[in-house]
């Protein structure tokens, strides 16, 4: 899963070195305009539904926290 996120993200969003670092958030990678644009990515991709409460940095930091956040979601669903 978390090669097709990045695989994703970096289609959707080529500006972005989404292999470079870890730490997204913390690097100053994502801002919230690409947080914004990461979320309409994985809602469609993922069928899911990103809500207020997901946008913490444990979710968005990493590639790795971003596919953890997915497979929960979908299996709420």
């Amino acid at each position: 899963m978390e090669q097709r996120i990045r695989e994703l993200l970096s289609k959707g969003i080529p500006e972005i070195d989404f292999c470079s670092s870890e730490e997204l958030v913390d690097d100053g990678i994502l801002d919230s305009l690409s947080l914004m644009t990461v979320i309409g990515l994985l809602n469609k991709e993922f069928d899911i539904e990103i809500s207020f409460n997901e946008l913490t940095e444990d979710n968005f930091n990493s590639i790795k926290g971003m596919a953890a956040m997915i497979t929960r979601l979908q299996k709420e669903k």
